[in-house]
């Protein structure tokens, strides 16, 4: 069944005997050196099952295409996709051979001899400077590798790059596969259909990322909850003290302009009431943090206080829909953890629709183990903002008509 009128599902191409190109993202975080190399989160190609095994089945022979990092069209083998493949290789059951580039007379000979329950993942697609530049002859040579062009890389939909862009757009087969199907299901709620009360939960550190994302969603929310690093540029929008908490200078009047537009809409938007803080100057460490209401010039914050997680969760709770993207502090140590590890709990306690959506978020809800209470936790940061600013993805507006 179709996804919409103008947009190809997987399911409505005919894969048997066809050479697919897969766009995933397969994007993921590598740690370690040499022989001890490890992925250490293998969410994205998790993600990515459902599509490859469904053209297996069909009996498609599939090339698969990803970039891994910010290799800046060089090649580097830290950045190499082997692992990946390794990965892929075990999930699917089925050999996966690595192709030592991503066009060329050696790729076409690979594709054309891979047998049955072979499948093929080209080297990491960024080692190419084309690919970013969305080169147009760089196109043409990845479309000639394959008869259909199905995208799944819902991380990279917003980027205008050859393999997200430049193949689809000379390419006349062409669709999505089931991931950016499910992306696109759950983020047109939030902005087309959302159950009320609607609460967007913001957090992270920079307000001037989320601005059109968070004036286009002020359309649709009742309440605009707003945690982490970013709450400060609100607070100090309203004149407040702030101290050395992280605050970038630009988003100060990216958030006075987000509460007029709020109080404009009747948006009811709340902030942290107090904070636990430190003194960076005499506790370099962060070993003796505090909960104060009042930030004296001496204190950083880096987690929402007790009271604030009260008034938060009373807030949280009666909603029927919520997104959210962003921590309330700084989670990842587990002193200044209390205050996003409490915001996730009521989040994914909610009886609605729950949506998650930014890395750090993700690795938060990964680190508390509730992924099973989400939704959908949204794999394109960048992409899902992007898209609920209400103007489209050009990795998914060039897949309308033929």
């Amino acid at each position: 069944m179709s996804i919409s009128k103008t947009i190809r599902s997987v399911e409505d191409v005919k894969l048997e005997g066809k050479k697919v190109f897969i766009r995933l993202d397969l994007n993921v975080p590598i740690s370690g050196e040499g022989a001890a190399r490890k992925i250490d989160d293998d969410t994205r190609i998790q993600e990515a099952l459902p599509t490859i095994k469904y053209c297996l089945e069909k009996g498609a022979k599939l090339i698969l295409c990803s970039h891994l990092g910010r290799p800046d069209g060089k090649r580097n083998k830290k950045y190499s996709l082997e692992l990946v493949g390794q990965k892929l290789a075990e999930l699917l059951g089925v050999e996966v051979l690595l192709s030592d580039d991503s066009v060329g007379d050696g790729v076409h000979q690979m594709i054309h001899h891979s047998k049955e329950h072979q499948v093929i993942l080209l080297e990491n697609i960024r080692f190419h400077e084309e690919e970013e530049k969305n080169d147009p002859d760089f196109s043409r040579e990845l479309s000639h590798l394959a008869d259909i062009y199905i995208t799944d890389a819902f991380g990279t939909a917003h980027r205008k790059h050859a393999s997200t862009y430049g193949v689809p757009s000379v390419m006349t087969e062409k669709a999505c596969g089931f991931l950016i199907q499910k992306e696109l299901k759950f983020l047109n709620k939030l902005i087309e259909s959302p159950n009320h009360p609607y609460v967007l939960v913001a957090g992270g550190s920079k307000v001037t990322d989320k601005l059109k994302a968070l004036e286009n969603m002020l359309n649709f929310v009742d309440r605009l909850v707003i945690g982490g690093a970013m709450a400060y540029a609100f607070l100090a929008a309203q004149g407040k003290t702030i101290g050395k908490s992280k605050c970038e200078e630009e988003g100060i009047a990216a958030a006075g302009m987000i509460l007029k537009k709020a109080e404009s809409h009747k948006v009811e938007v709340f902030l942290p009431i107090d904070h636990v803080v430190v003194e960076p100057e005499s506790d370099p460490d962060f070993s003796n943090p505090k909960v104060v209401k009042e930030i004296s010039a001496n204190q950083a914050a880096l987690d929402i206080g007790p009271q604030t997680v009260a008034l938060f969760s009373e807030k949280i709770r009666e909603a029927k829909t919520i997104f959210w993207n962003g921590p309330m502090g700084f989670f990842e140590k587990e002193k200044f953890s209390a205050g996003t590890l409490a915001i996730a709990r009521e989040i994914s306690a909610i009886d609605g629709i729950k949506v998650a959506g930014g890395g750090d978020t993700l690795s938060a809800v990964h680190s508390f183990s509730l992924e099973s209470r989400f939704d959908l936790l949204s794999t394109g940061g960048g992409a899902s903002l992007k898209y609920l600013e209400g103007r489209g993805l050009p990795g998914i507006d060039i897949l309308k008509g033929k």
